[in-house]
């Protein structure tokens, strides 16, 4: 049972192609895998077997014709909960969508399900993807494959507890400020958040349906897996312009270069210095480096000469406060959860770390926001991609980690986490070392690289050029052979 949950999304595609295996056996192997586990972990919210059998009979009634779908004919997935799809519930964990049947798929998934795939589910999330811990009013909150005490993160927990335990072998997410890679890390598999605008939002909540199209800039669509090889697939399948979003440029897919890791000009980071990360991170980044060093590699420690965070996490909530402004009804329930997040970073965690994500200071925006101020806030972020650009010009890849610490326990949404005993603010430690890459549009893939003395993953962030997402995946590849390598919890391979 265990060799087909495990297996990787594009070795079941091999499998059932060639006969090896039906789609309805591997179906069945999925769904048996989530009857026993999912209670536990309630990283799937909908679950939509008869829909999905059907399709798998007709998978292989199709190859029984020498018919085939595509790269993932008759391989099962799940999709997170925010993306619509067709007579399929779609809530985003917002009650006002507690029985929200959407008419037609997100383009993403339609794009998996041309390409063959069977959609048993949907996965469950932070409500409306505004959380770093995936809790949310409708469903049981999700819990960590490693330790069900501890969070999965958020906004995506459900699709990468998912992955991690089994219950699917590939699963969509999305990104505004580390909803695929802080999850992905916290529960060690494979996750990609791809460059601004290169993968098609179209049916995508958080913009509630009927709202007006507001979160034009730094919203990603991305994906989990338990192998860097079913990202390149997933990605590669989902990727491109769509006539639903004018704004994705036709843009084709780079070739990697090829270039073998040592002819490589790798940067790495173990820390910001003003937001350190736990030791255990810190060290696990640091053997990382000395294996890739041991190996011949060319890697050296490096950061940004202008890389202000402070100025950065700003501008990122300023950016963010407009766009989403509009995204959902103005109600008293969503001013109230506004007020908390905004009440708790302001006021809980370290004093100083505080200035680097008091999102207090553009409250006044939020309640009076100006088209001036907009362009004001979208020309200082065009000038810090501008930097980037410059600025990662001479590396190949940059590695850094994902976040300040590996995952904590459940905990009220927006308090303060602990990191080596000092009080960091959530969005501090969360957040500090995704968000730079949604505020720039940089793409970053993150590989599993280790484990805290209590047995919690370590990921670590991989980041490449603007539109060279291809390059990225196959550096990631060839580090990950090197550093990394996907582990599952014991408790879900039985």
């Amino acid at each position: 049972m265990s060799s087909l949950t495990f297996a990787s999304a594009h070795q079941l595609a091999g499998m059932i192609r060639d006969r090896q295996v039906s789609a309805v056996e591997v179906l069945d192997a999925y769904l048996t895998q989530i009857a026993k586990h999912n209670s536990k972990l309630n990283a799937i919210c909908t679950l939509d077997e008869d829909n999905a059998r059907t399709r798998a009979k007709l998978a292989d009634e199709a190859l029984a014709r020498g018919e085939n779908w595509g790269a993932l004919h008759g391989v099962p997935i799940t999709i997170k909960d925010i993306f619509e799809t067709a007579g399929l519930r779609t809530t985003a964990g917002y009650i006002p969508l507690k029985d929200y049947v959407p008419q037609q798929d997100a383009t993403a998934v339609a794009r998996l399900r041309a390409a063959g795939a069977v959609i048993m589910g949907k996965t469950n999330m932070a409500e409306l993807a505004a959380n770093y811990q995936s809790t949310n009013s409708l469903f049981p909150r999700v819990n960590n494959p490693w330790h069900l005490d501890y969070t999965p993160g958020g906004s995506s927990g459900g699709s990468a507890a998912a992955v991690a335990a089994g219950l699917s072998p590939l699963d969509l997410g999305n990104d505004f400020g580390g909803s695929v890679r802080q999850p992905a890390h916290f529960c060690g598999v494979y996750g990609l958040k791809p460059t601004d605008r290169r993968i098609s939002t179209a049916g995508q909540i958080p913009e509630v349906p009927g709202m007006p199209l507001s979160i034009r800039q730094m919203m990603t669509v991305g994906c989990f897996a338990r192998s860097i090889e079913d990202i390149q697939l997933c990605f590669s399948l989902i990727a491109g312009a769509d006539l639903r979003r004018p704004d994705v440029p036709p843009i084709p897919l780079d070739r990697p270069s090829g270039k073998p890791l040592q002819h490589l000009k790798i940067a790495w980071s173990d820390e910001w210095a003003d937001v350190p990360v736990a030791a255990e991170i810190r060290i696990a980044m640091q053997s990382m480096a000395q294996k890739l060093s041991n190996a011949g590699v060319q890697i050296e420690p490096w950061i940004p000469k202008e890389f202000d965070l402070t100025k950065i996490f700003n501008l990122y909530g300023r950016v963010s406060a407009y766009l989403n402004v509009y995204a959902q009804p103005v109600d008293r329930y969503n001013i109230r959860r506004s007020l908390q997040l905004i009440f708790r970073t302001a006021t809980q965690g370290d004093k100083e770390l505080r200035k680097l994500g008091n999102f207090a200071s553009f409250l006044p925006e939020l309640l009076n926001p100006t088209l001036k101020g907009y362009f004001e806030a979208l020309t200082q972020r065009d000038r810090f991609t501008a930097c980037m650009d410059e600025a990662l010009e001479p590396w190949d890849v940059w590695l850094c980690p994902v976040a300040a610490t590996a995952a904590f326990t459940h905990c009220p949404a927006w308090s303060a986490v602990d990191v080596d005993g000092k009080s960091y603010p959530h969005a501090v430690a969360n957040g500090i070392y995704t968000i730079p890459f949604n505020l720039s549009g940089h793409p970053a893939v993150v590989i599993p690289i280790g484990k805290t003395e209590n047995g919690l993953p370590i990921g670590m962030q991989i980041v490449g050029k603007r539109w060279c997402e291809m390059e990225l995946l196959a550096i990631a590849s060839a580090i990950d052979k090197l550093v990394g390598s996907w582990q599952g919890s014991p408790e879900f391979m039985v």
